[in-house]
């Protein structure tokens, strides 16, 4: 206990003492500070903790990851260092959203409103793309049933983007939900629309003019709407008594905010909008090598401080005004950089370990786009991969940008999206993500990088159980017939390589390696004979320990910790034996969904160096009785 002191003693010092520390809350692996100055908080000398594995600091979110011991010495923090702590909830995002400058709080509360609604873009996107693509080469009748069904599924998230906003907005804004659709709804009613001829038509509300706008697929004025609203609610609920509240505020709030959005926020809007997309193309048409290069050398700063939500709306708003959009394709020359950097990583190191992350981090982003595994574990770790990928991302970015290159729908840039950029300018495109991967590979190889800071540094060197070796991750169709432990599945659904896991603790592999599943339903069970070792108080996280000595964590989606409990059910108590199949935890998945958490659940070996090599299933789906992992130990 006293190394645990010690060590929280340590941690309070380096993050500017407890007079610095506003609130503090933990997880199953990581504290969560919140923090008055954040200048205070000292990451590289909190890396080099004996105890912390990583530190992880952005856009004013300021972690500290213990791993298996992290209650101990949260509970340290509290008792003994008198640090305030609270019980993880969905006001925790409320409070970060206030603090830091003008431009952080924007672009943190612009990622709570779109994150959500992100899936549903990319999938219509990638639906709308390849009916381009089907009706391009004659193989869809456009005329036909088909294709409009089809359609019709492609263009819903679009056209309907307002009322996705509303209620996304309802949650950022603490506005109620329903009523906030209901207000923006307003503005796509048959009865409204009928009112304009053309755009710009004005009719009047009382003798006040109103300009008629097109509002489908439009972005800004259902923000600024449930923004204002969320003010009017909560001063309506201070005037009106609570026995007539419930129906009083709704009716009050659609029939003071629908007049006020056609008449003054809905055409600010709109106006806006269109001024923001004006600007794009104003600057494009200046220098499009110059707005490029900039874009394909930023774009993974953004994401290094989570910044890269605020650009989506400007995408967003492209693609609603022109059909196209010239932000995304200058973007996919960052992605495809990093992916390159992980290559000349791969190429260039000699330790098994490196390489091994490094071609398994290549992965998800060449074919999801998803390129926080490398920047975390590889571009910012060894500093030089990351002044390759930005020379890369910057040179790509401004050819991309020169020759106009547009993309037709909202997608991440992988290989898997291509079609959503097949318009006229698809060469260029294909040409600047070759050239990004490429510059980048060969830059990281020649500039070198030096491998001991992956030594050194917490996510190689911290682990509980250190040694020479860590067990590589195999498919089963590669591992001899030696006797194995077996892991069964402990949810239903589908199977996805843990470094695609958009969490950098996760992804990067610190806890162990490891399966993520992306669930079909809310069932968790037993996926060994054991006991349960750790059961986590908001029921989110569970470890298990096997009668052979394997130490699985399963952790049920990312950040749901800050439900505190909610949606979630345990049936098991720390400390009980269970056997495999049995019923742990069960958890709303729809619910879950619907308040824009990533359900994708990742199964981690926390002691994967005792272990020669794992394999794993080459299943796509699973369910709780196939087998999801088999460990060989290093002494057969």
């Amino acid at each position: 206990m006293s190394n645990f002191r010690l060590l929280a003693g340590e941690i309070l010092e380096l993050i500017g003492g407890e007079k610095n520390v506003g609130s503090l809350t933990h997880c199953i692996t990581r504290l969560r500070f919140s923090l008055k100055d954040g200048t205070k908080f000292n990451k590289a000398a909190l890396d080099k903790l004996d105890g912390v594995i990583l530190a992880v600091e952005s856009n004013n979110q300021y972690q500290v990851v213990i791993g298996n011991d992290v209650s101990t010495v949260y509970r340290l923090l509290v008792d003994e260092f008198g640090i305030k702590g609270d019980a993880p909830s969905d006001s925790d995002s409320e409070s970060d959203g206030k603090k830091g400058n003008i431009v952080g709080r924007l672009f943190n509360k612009m990622s709570s409103i779109l994150v959500p609604i992100v899936p549903a873009l990319a999938g219509a996107g990638m639906l709308k793309a390849f009916l381009v693509i089907l009706s391009t080469y004659h193989l869809i009748d456009t005329a036909g049933s088909t294709y409009k069904i089809l359609a019709a599924a492609s263009n819903s998230v679009f056209y309907f983007l307002p009322l996705l906003l509303a209620f996304s907005c309802a949650k950022a804004f603490n506005a109620h939900p329903f009523v906030s659709v209901a207000i923006v709804g307003a503005l796509l009613e048959p009865t409204f629309t009928g009112l304009m001829a053309k755009q710009g038509d004005i009719v009047e509300f009382l003798g006040v003019p109103v300009v008629l706008m097109k509002y489908s697929s439009t972005l800004i004025p259902a923000i600024l709407a449930i923004w204002a609203y969320s003010y009017l609610e909560r001063l309506l609920k201070r005037l009106i008594h609570q026995s007539i509240e419930m129906v009083a505020v709704p009716m009050l709030g659609m029939l003071i905010m629908v007049p006020v959005i056609v008449i003054a926020v809905g055409p600010i809007g709109v106006y806006l909008g269109d001024g923001i997309g004006a600007g794009i193309a104003y600057m494009n048409g200046v220098s499009g090598m110059l707005t490029g290069a900039i874009l394909g050398g930023g774009w993974t700063l953004l994401v290094i401080f989570g910044l890269h939500w605020g650009m989506v709306p400007v995408m967003l708003n492209n693609l609603a005004l022109r059909g196209f959009d010239t932000i995304k394709p200058a973007t996919a020359a960052a992605t495809f950089a990093q992916a390159g950097a992980a290559f000349g990583v791969f190429l260039k190191a000699k330790d098994k370990k490196l390489k091994s992350f490094a071609l398994s981090s290549m992965v998800p982003a060449l074919f999801a786009g998803v390129t926080e595994p490398i920047v975390y574990g590889i571009s910012i770790k060894y500093k030089r991969p990351l002044v390759a990928s930005l020379i890369a991302g910057t040179v790509a970015g401004g050819f991309i940008g020169s020759m106009g290159t547009t993309v037709m729908a909202y997608v991440f840039p992988a290989l898997t999206t291509l079609p959503a950029f097949m318009t006229t300018t698809f060469a260029y495109y294909l040409i600047g993500i070759g050239m990004s991967f490429t510059l980048s590979a060969l830059l990281t190889y020649l500039l070198g990088f030096d491998e001991s800071l992956g030594e050194s540094s917490a996510v190689t060197a911290k682990t509980s159980k250190a040694t020479t070796s860590s067990a590589p991750l195999t498919t089963a169709g590669n591992q001899s017939l030696l006797p194995g432990i077996t892991l069964v599945a402990p949810l239903n659904g589908t199977v996805m390589p843990l470094t695609s896991v958009k969490d950098a603790v996760f992804a990067s592999e610190i806890m162990g390696k490891g399966i993520a599943i992306l669930p079909s339903e809310g069932v968790v069970t037993s996926p060994v004979n054991g006991v349960v070792s750790k059961l986590f108080h908001s029921k989110h996280a569970i470890g298990i320990t096997s009668d052979e000595g394997v130490e699985v964590l399963v952790h049920v989606g990312i950040d749901t910790v800050r439900l505190n409990g909610e949606h979630f059910a345990s049936h098991v108590n720390e400390g009980d034996r269970v056997t495999t199949g049995q019923l742990l935890v069960t958890f709303d998945l729809e619910a879950l969904i619907a308040k824009g958490f990533d359900v994708t659940t990742p199964v981690v070996i926390a002691n994967t160096d005792d272990y020669q090599s794992i394999s794993a299933t080459e299943q796509h789906r699973v369910t709780n009785n196939n087998t999801l992992m088999t460990l060989f130990s290093a002494t057969v």
